[in-house]
């Protein structure tokens, strides 16, 4: 599975950006067991710096299963 990670720099600074994808890429880490092989492209918008970590899990692991269904 290939996973690409979009953060933008309305998010803040290099370090605050890297620090949303690496948490990204935990939860794809934890999550792409479950889903079929593919590639996904993962967007973090202005939004996420609200949401606590098992939201964001949960939000980024129904979003990958959509997207993998809508492929499939």
């Amino acid at each position: 599975m290939r996973v690409a990670y979009a953060v933008g720099r309305r998010l803040g600074g290099a370090v605050e950006r890297n620090r949303w994808r690496r948490r990204l890429r935990a939860i794809a880490g934890e999550v792409c067991a479950a889903l079929p092989a593919g590639a996904y492209l993962v967007v973090a918008g202005p939004g996420i710096g609200v949401l606590a970590f098992d939201e964001l899990k949960k939000q980024v692991t129904d979003a990958m299963r959509r997207a993998s269904e809508r492929a499939g």
